[in-house]
């Protein structure tokens, strides 16, 4: 397999950026959700489980390590007070530092009946899980889908379920080596709105549900850091 794209996701499940190559850091893809939009009144860090309106704006990360919201209006978020009329309640952006909480709807066929349950993630990101800080998908498991919807950091050209045969293993891609330690459970955020004419579908998450136990796209630790780029290949990298 080899890597046919790159993205990074500055803030927590706002749109992001396609890169031709990154650096890969004990935290991941550098600058990748570093940030989060943080709820003033609960404390949660929000993601468009709960406030799918957050995928309608884009994120990019500065070169002074700081980073730029652009709203769906076209405008510039300048301060937390242009997020929070944005979103209609006190929020704030916040750089990883503390550990963020999260939430999901135990059943997303009903979202507004369901019980929502809450977990606390790594203090050095904003990704779901301390354990995969690099998800990684082939063009072949998204299928006619559109890849927005699964915001995997690197996309690899290679059959469906290929990348799921690299569980339990390490690899070396570019100049880094990666340990794929899970396969990762989708949710909610995969039917979600998003510009460019990405619909509400609650049949992507059926079939994934269905026909994958849930599950599509690997996550993996960072055990060596150093860049990589499109065009590198995925290779096995035994533990030495």
């Amino acid at each position: 397999m080899r890597v046919v794209e790159l993205w990074r996701y500055p803030v927590k499940s706002m749109q992001g950026e396609r890169l031709d190559a990154a650096e890969i850091g004990a935290q991941g893809i550098v600058g990748d959700r570093q940030w989060a939009i943080v709820d003033g009144t609960t404390g949660l860090a929000l993601t468009a489980r709960r406030e799918p309106a957050l995928l309608f704006a884009a994120a990019r990360r500065n070169d002074d390590d700081t980073v730029t919201i652009d709203l769906p209006d076209g405008s510039t978020a300048m301060s937390d007070d242009d997020l929070s009329r944005w979103l209609g309640r006190p929020v704030s952006l916040q750089r990883a530092g503390t550990a963020g909480t999260y939430e999901i709807a135990v059943d997303f066929e009903d979202e507004a009946g369901s019980e929502w349950v809450q977990w606390t993630g790594p203090d050095d990101t904003f990704h779901d899980s301390a354990r995969a800080r690099v998800s990684i998908l082939s063009t072949g498991s998204i299928r006619d889908w559109d890849r927005r919807r699964f915001r995997a950091n690197v996309i690899v050209d290679g059959e469906d379920g290929e990348e799921d045969r690299l569980v339990g293993s390490q690899v070396a891609v570019g100049g880094c080596r990666l340990d794929i330690v899970k396969a990762i459970d989708r949710c909610v955020m995969t039917t979600r709105p998003q510009p460019g004419g990405i619909e509400r579908d609650l049949d992507v998450l059926r079939t994934i549900n269905a026909e994958r136990r849930s599950l599509l796209a690997v996550g993996a630790g960072v055990v060596t850091t150093g860049a990589v780029a499109v065009g590198d290949e995925v290779v096995d990298a035994p533990p030495a």
